[in-house]
């Protein structure tokens, strides 16, 4: 081998030895996304009880070795999924709430895009939050849980009231944003997302107003 030679091997090497880092880099990034995507599917069609790690290393195309790999315990692979969850499906963001003083107009404008919000990820949050009812130690549903606490927090701050009519009004507007409640209304009794707003309006404009709740008047 001449001179010339040793320096074109040397050079090849040089120039593989980074690419084949990359390259190797970027299927790990792949693979980590696709087992991302499988559970991510799989906790939408069958809830985090029924996902098995097995189940998601088939969809995956995967060995179930390699999802550990990359996903070392449940929470992490969780973690993962919401996070990718979310950022396909975000969401209103309640802090730009805030800036509406009207504590009514902040939620009539607010409902609205929470609404919109649960009928976006209907799917999903039906069977997470069922498996949650169930088991919520196995079956957390932190990001949907997470997302209506932010909520709540952001139509509650600024009432004046305590003391009773306090609860009736956190009470009123946590009932208001829950996914049940959307999905009762909408799904369940045929309401327009329209109507649906106005009925719970009516039901916090009342609690606000501090109205006794009693027998109505024959």
């Amino acid at each position: 081998m001449t001179t010339q030679d040793r320096g074109d091997v040397a050079t090849a090497g040089r120039t593989r030895g980074p690419y084949t880092l990359r390259r190797r880099a970027e299927r790990e990034t792949e693979t980590r996304l696709a087992i991302t995507k499988a559970t991510v599917a799989l906790h939408q069609e069958l809830g985090p009880l029924g996902t098995t790690v097995a189940a998601v290393a088939a969809r995956a195309g995967v060995s179930r070795p390699t999802v550990y790999a990359h996903f070392p315990d449940d929470h992490a692979l969780l973690a993962a999924c919401t996070a990718h969850y979310r950022a396909l499906h975000p969401g209103p963001d309640p802090a730009a709430w805030a800036e509406i003083a009207d504590r009514l107009a902040r939620i009539r404008v607010a409902l609205p895009a929470i609404y919109d919000h649960w009928a976006d990820v209907e799917p999903m949050a039906t069977s997470v939050l069922r498996d949650h009812r169930a088991d919520p130690v196995r079956a957390v549903g932190a990001g949907f849980e997470r997302f209506a606490a932010t909520c709540r927090q952001a139509l509650v701050t600024g009432w004046s009231a305590r003391g009773r009519r306090r609860k009736l009004i956190e009470a009123a507007v946590g009932h208001a944003i829950a996914f049940e409640t959307w999905r009762s209304l909408v799904r369940d009794e045929g309401l327009s997302q329209k109507e649906a707003v106005e009925l719970m309006m009516a039901a916090v404009t009342a609690a606000g107003r501090g109205r006794r709740l009693g027998p109505a008047a024959d």
